[in-house]
């Protein structure tokens, strides 16, 4: 059977609706087309068209990947494939979605690795404030404990986007939602230092309007902010694994635990649902257990 490319197309179409209608992120996006692909090449195999499937194309499916798939990816790619179908049908390419009875696995949840208060104190001590790059660093590491932010978000932040006066950032973050998150003061200060004596020395030519901006005045990457993230953690004394994420999983915990209501965090992350953002309570109840047992005369 060769490919039959209307249907193709029609993918090029899903595609479409999904960055401009649903606003999706271009990490997602590459994530859906990549699924749907996938599930095209199998049916190709078996000589089916897409828009022909049956229950049992679908069953085969999922008993060829599930052995070469984590449960995670397999479900993405089912929840991929289950939205497909679902724009064809508002398409009015076929009647009904033919996976709308496709269970997704689901998942155990972990809960997220997050620092304590003291290991991200000595995270945050690391960068040399008495040079550029280090100040740059402090800066960077300090806004996003401050803020939660992630690390596509710190990396895309524009001149704009800051707000020293009133301690504020704005930021767009998945699905083009604008929030406004407070800084604190000391990633404020730190930020103020970057901005007055270390920014100017990285510009070239012209005046990027990145907020940080790598040795050679170009915006930094999120390969590149992982390394440095990685060398300060090593620094640090911070044996396990660290990442931006870590970061943001480590400013919703600490607020929860210092008292705030989950409403207020849920809006500074950006989550669409709060249940999202509730695994943090998770996560402080287990913090609060320990307590518990290290601390209690009777545990």
């Amino acid at each position: 059977m060769t490919k039959n490319y209307s249907e193709y197309q029609l993918l090029d179409q899903f595609m479409n609706q999904l960055r401009v209608e649903r606003g999706l992120s271009a990490n997602t996006i590459v994530a859906y087309n990549h699924d749907l692909i996938t599930f095209f090449d199998f049916l190709n195999r078996r000589g089916v068209a897409p828009l022909q499937i049956t229950q049992d194309d679908l069953v085969s499916f999922v008993a060829e990947k599930r052995p070469q798939l984590s449960a995670r990816s397999l479900a993405r790619c089912l929840v991929s494939i289950r939205t497909f179908y679902r724009f064809c049908v508002t398409e009015r390419k076929i009647e009904s979605n033919p996976a709308r009875l496709l269970g997704i696995p689901k998942l155990y949840q972990h809960l997220p690795n997050i620092l304590n208060r003291d290991e991200v104190e000595a995270l945050l001590a690391q960068p040399d404030p008495q040079t550029d790059l280090g100040r740059r660093d402090k800066a960077m590491l300090e806004l996003l404990y401050a803020t939660g932010l992630r690390v596509t978000e710190l990396i895309g932040l524009k001149m704009n986007n800051i707000n020293l006066e009133a301690g504020f950032i704005r930021t767009m973050g998945k699905g083009s939602k604008e929030r406004i998150i407070p800084m604190g003061t000391k990633a404020l200060d730190a930020l103020k230092e970057y901005l007055q004596d270390s920014r100017p020395s990285f510009l070239q030519k012209g005046k990027l309007s990145y907020l940080f901006l790598n040795r050679r005045g170009g915006p930094l990457t999120r390969q590149g902010f992982w390394k440095i993230l990685k060398q300060y953690a090593l620094k640090a004394g911070i044996t396990r694994k660290v990442s931006p994420h870590t970061l943001r999983h480590s400013f919703a915990t600490h607020l929860l635990e210092g008292g705030a209501d989950l409403r207020s965090v849920q809006i500074m992350l950006g989550h669409a649902d709060i249940s999202t953002t509730q695994i943090y309570t998770h996560v402080a109840r287990e913090r609060l257990k320990e307590i518990h047992e290290k601390y209690h005369p009777r545990p």
